[in-house]
């Protein structure tokens, strides 16, 4: 396994480190770190907290990902996917969930909520011009490239 990216993590007192399942796992799963349980209710999103503070080196971000078992069982995933937690971030990590399924879903502290992924990060040099190339695309957007744009 490959760990030349070091994140120095704060934890509260019982709040679990992210932690890789398997040997060939791209992201680590986090755990909800709750003094109760928290119901989400169909349709509706919930802050959870991890209880973990995270110290991310510069030209990295962490991105929160959903847990497919967790959305395909329950229905629960993360409401803005992938989240990003910038290098200069230094507050509590949460996980923002969202309940797309019919019946409430309750979260337990310990409970693995969503997973992370370190990325490194490429920033742009943005450049004002008063044009743009050409390119066989053009300016063709929303499914211009085949899909639902295609159908009768």
């Amino acid at each position: 396994m490959n760990t030349d990216v070091k994140i120095k993590v704060l934890a509260k007192e019982g709040a679990a480190l992210p932690v890789y399942k398997t040997a060939g796992a791209a992201g680590a799963d986090v755990c909800a770190f709750l003094e109760h349980d928290v119901v989400i209710e169909p349709h509706e999103r919930q802050l959870i907290p991890t209880g973990l503070f995270f110290d991310i080196p510069d030209g990295f971000e962490v991105q929160v990902r959903p847990r497919s078992g967790l959305a395909f069982k329950n229905g629960v995933t993360v409401f803005n996917t992938p989240g990003t937690i910038d290098s200069d971030y230094r507050g509590e990590i949460k996980v923002l969930l969202v309940n797309f399924s019919r019946d409430p879903y309750t979260v337990r502290s310990g409970d693995r909520i969503a997973q992370l992924v370190i990325a490194p990060v490429t920033r742009a040099a943005w450049e004002k011009t008063d044009s743009l190339s050409e390119s066989e695309r053009g300016a063709g957007g929303w499914g211009s490239t085949g899909g639902f744009a295609d159908r009768p």
